[in-house]
């Protein structure tokens, strides 16, 4: 969970309702000591998921160690085969080489497959398919239950931002151009990604040399387009990563040119959009196209969406302007919890295929 303060998510309109009455289910997270994995733990809590049992899986250097999940406590164990006998939706909210390593083994027992670190989507034999259900929602187009369904990849955070922000604004005209910049948080990193950029703020203002095992470049009070030559991560990879997931869950819609650069915050995606529309169009009319579920346009100038004001939120936060150069064009500025976002939409997938297991494997 973000360190700073929390509220509930907003749930989609029916999830609860199709739940109420349903059988309970057991849940593997793994990765459970994750910011990931700790935010899907949460989330499952906050939509009263129907989980008679959550297990807390991760390696070695976790192990043992105590975690919350409602109201109880619970020891995270180490990952093993046997960990995922009479497991009906495990979460795989690790490293991608976790991942790798430990999704037949899921796979094998039955389980069906979140997974949250990206590393199935390209994996041969996997069968995995990229979902966003805000954005199935938005397009009126729900994936239909499956008897055996793959292993589901949620659509990266920003894909489904940006999906979002463009299929509502072309309700009110055709998007001729459209241009965004997405600022990268260190949490999408990990827990190393937030410890290097506070090691280096630090380091910084006590004049001491920068740890960059994680960026291999100074991230803290500086933007980067590019990570060091020694650094195992890449902007260009996240860059196509969206690309990619934004042409499948929003067919159709105006693709943006894209840039994405790293950011010195901790947590939060911020977004820089332009759009230049078919036709000039009040800012009203756009913000009311905008406004609805998993969306919140600011009323008032003192309400500019910023990183803390959406830490915790399942929305995103956009304000609007006019270009004052060009009459068709419009700006918005978007903030939203990365972590939060990406566990949502991973909850909201089980919550789907609740459909195609009726029966959890309770004995």
């Amino acid at each position: 969970m973000s360190p700073l303060s929390k509220t509930p998510a907003s749930k989609s309109a029916g999830s609860q309702a199709d739940l109420r009455g349903a059988n309970l289910y057991r849940v593997a997270i793994v990765g459970a000591a994750s910011l990931k994995g700790k935010e899907i733990a949460d989330i499952l809590r906050e939509r009263n998921f129907p989980a008679v049992d959550v297990r807390l899986l991760d390696d070695d250097e976790s192990f043992g160690q105590l975690e919350a999940v409602g109201d109880e406590m619970n020891f995270i164990q180490s990952i093993r085969s046997e960990q995922f006998e009479r497991v009906d939706f495990a979460f795989f909210a690790s490293d991608p080489s976790s991942t790798l390593n430990n999704w037949k083994a899921a796979r094998d027992q039955g389980n069906m497959i979140v997974d949250l670190s990206y590393a199935l989507e390209d994996e041969a034999g996997a069968g995995a398919s990229v979902r966003s259900p805000w954005i199935e929602r938005q397009t009126g187009q729900p994936i239909a239950p499956e008897l055996q369904p793959g292993p589901v990849v949620i659509a990266h955070p920003a894909a489904t931002v940006l999906a979002m922000l463009a299929l509502r604004s072309e309700k009110t005209a055709r998007i001729e151009c459209m241009v965004a910049t997405v600022f990268e948080p260190a949490s999408e990193n990990g827990q190393k990604g937030i410890d290097e950029l506070h090691e280096q703020t630090v380091n910084l203002l006590s004049f001491q040399e920068l740890p960059k095992n994680v960026f291999d470049v100074q991230v803290a009070f500086n933007m980067v387009a590019r990570y060091g030559q020694r650094s195992h991560l890449a902007l260009e990879a996240v860059s196509q990563r969206i690309r990619k997931h934004y042409r499948h869950i929003a067919r159709g819609a105006a693709e943006p040119a894209l840039q994405v650069l790293q950011a010195p915050v901790f947590h939060g995606h911020g977004f820089s959009v332009y759009m230049e529309m078919e036709k000039p169009g009040a800012i009203a009319d756009l913000s009311l196209a905008l406004a609805g579920e998993h969306v919140v346009v600011n009323g008032s100038p003192e309400d500019i969406p910023t990183s803390v004001s959406a830490a915790g939120q399942g929305d995103i936060l956009v304000a609007l302007t006019s270009d004052a150069n060009r009459k068709n064009g419009v700006w918005l500025w978007a903030t939203t919890d990365n972590l939060r976002v990406a566990a949502l939409t991973a909850v909201e997938c089980a919550e789907t295929m609740t459909a195609s297991r009726p029966r959890g494997q309770i004995q």
